[in-house]
């Protein structure tokens, strides 16, 4: 007869309570995948959902490369299942530095790369290198789990509320009275939940503020100020918006800079799990344990398979076009919709579309009437009557860490046809004209 341990498990609430240490018992869980568990409840009731809210794709809507899927299957049927380099294999840091010399201009040396089952092992092993408890931390709102990052390495932050105005990208002239004091700044283009990037004139200016506060801190004998620059989606910018390294603008920045990359967004691969950080070699050399104390490298039949596929750019390139067109037709769709309805006097409007799979729209619905007869009072009301009354799934920047009733919220387009959109636009408007 087998054990039933659930019994065992019974009144254990002092356990519980005593058993976490206090930085585990204060983590928060992500308030993205909290919603993502609504709309999966609403959807298994029988509800045709448009659904906007994870940062994912649908294999069957955006599929992976067909020659990665042929790879991978090759190198599994040539038995390359054992374990990988903690630094990930030869033949992939090789491709990944081959395509930021081929395609950014940057010309980094063996010893630059570092592999991990997708960018978050490079991105914790970053945080983890760099910041000591107490440590001060910068980066700007909205933005995805950087508080996270932060509160589990115990640092201080320094949090910039950025504006629409400024496309949500901080400014050299709002992050400056904080680059004296601080030990990493973080920055993401395109911008995840935002869809804009930023631009050549800002990341330079911010790029001259980091070189000339190093200097400062080399001569005095401090430990410098790095810039933790996430360019997951920068194979995914669109029409004269253009992607933009720290290290093209100002070539001192590689000294200063770490690089996260993946395969996740540009080849709709978020569960093939291949990430990496591009970084001066002071930190890869302490990233290669950490990284392999975890455990957290990329499977080996991925890594040979994304090591391949990177070095054949005539293969993936029309791939990548004809992804890159479906992902802009939805959200091309989506923004001239939204535009349409406030160009008519509806309460909502939208930033364009410069890249990543995100578009950021307004509701300005607040103090206004659902058609449930509720007073619509925070974003979370306006989430819950776009999902309970339009069958609209969206995410509010609340959950990326942005002040409340700012009505902005996160469309992300990967999980959703054409279609899906259009036939979301067309319930949305008659949603907007009961309660406007």
């Amino acid at each position: 007869m087998a054990i039933d341990c659930g019994a065992l498990f019974e009144d254990c609430e002092s356990l519980a309570q005593l058993t976490p240490s206090p930085l585990a018992a204060g983590m928060e869980g992500s308030a993205i995948l909290a919603i993502a568990g609504q709309v999966k409840a609403r959807i298994a009731s029988g509800a045709d959902v448009a659904n906007f809210t994870v940062g994912d794709f649908k294999p069957g809507v955006f599929a992976i490369p067909e020659a990665f899927s042929k790879y991978i299957g090759e190198e599994l049927e040539a038995g390359q299942t054992n374990y990988p380099p903690a630094i990930g294999v030869p033949e992939l840091r090789e491709a990944i530095r081959n395509l930021y010399e081929r395609e950014l201009g940057l010309k980094y040396p063996e010893g630059t790369v570092q592999v991990g089952s997708g960018a978050r092992p490079p991105i914790y092993s970053a945080f983890r290198i760099l910041v000591e408890p107490g440590d001060l931390v910068v980066y700007s709102v909205p933005s995805w789990n950087n508080n996270y990052y932060a509160y589990l390495n115990q640092a201080r932050s320094e949090v910039i509320t950025a504006s629409p105005e400024d496309g949500f990208m901080p400014t050299a002239e709002a992050l400056a009275p904080y680059l004296r004091e601080a030990r990493v700044l973080c920055l993401n283009s395109p911008l995840n939940p935002t869809g804009t990037t930023i631009s050549k004139e800002v990341l330079s200016d911010l790029c001259v503020a980091i070189i000339n506060e190093n200097k400062r801190r080399t001569a005095v004998g401090h430990r410098p100020l790095i810039l933790l620059y996430d360019q997951v989606y920068w194979q995914l910018t669109f029409g004269e918006h253009k992607h933009w390294t720290p290290v093209e603008l100002h070539p001192e920045m590689a000294r200063y800079t770490v690089f996260i990359d993946a395969i996740s967004k540009c080849w709709a691969g978020t569960g093939m799990r291949v990430g990496w950080g591009v970084v001066p070699p002071w930190i890869r050399g302490r990233m290669k344990p950490l990284v392999g104390h975890m455990g957290a490298w990329a499977a080996r039949p991925e890594q040979l398979a994304t090591a391949r596929l990177l070095n054949e750019p005539e293969t993936i390139a029309p791939w990548m076009d004809e992804f890159k067109g479906a992902v802009q037709e939805r959200l091309t769709t989506l923004r001239d919709g939204l535009w349409a309805m406030r160009d008519e006097g509806m309460p909502v409007d939208a930033l364009d579309a410069e890249g990543a799979i995100y578009l950021s729209a307004r509701f300005d619905l607040l103090g206004k009437t659902a058609p449930d007869g509720r007073t619509l009072t925070s974003d979370e009301d306006v989430r819950r009557m776009l999902l309970e009354e339009a069958d609209i799934a969206v995410v509010p920047f609340t959950a990326f860490g942005y002040p409340p009733k700012s009505g902005w919220v996160r469309f992300s387009i990967g999980a959703v046809t054409v279609e899906d959109v259009q036939n979301s636009l067309v319930r949305l408007r008659a949603l907007l004209e009961k309660v406007a």
